[in-house]
């Protein structure tokens, strides 16, 4: 029986270590992101945000072929930004 029970608390304690890690790395990766989007939401022009907003609340999934920062009027149809390669 103690053979068991020592056998449960390492395995236990092996798997608390391996989340400890993986929570100190997600910790890591949101601060990260955190800070890009506050540079990103400071490099947007207020058309773009608006325009960022509205796709929000539609619903729609925000156009990923619009490099960061990039100034486009919010009538321009993304598709003719999708040529260009940044």
């Amino acid at each position: 029986m103690d053979l068991v029970k020592s056998h449960l608390m390492y395995a236990v304690r092996e798997e608390v270590e391996v989340l400890k890690e993986q929570i100190k790395e997600l910790i890591e990766k949101n601060s990260q992101l955190e800070q890009e989007n506050s540079l990103l939401k400071t490099l947007a022009s207020p058309e773009q945000l608006a325009q960022f907003q509205a796709q929000l609340q539609t619903g729609s999934p925000p156009a990923s072929s619009q490099p960061p920062g990039a100034s486009q009027p919010p009538a321009q149809p993304v598709s003719q930004a999708s040529g260009s390669t940044a």
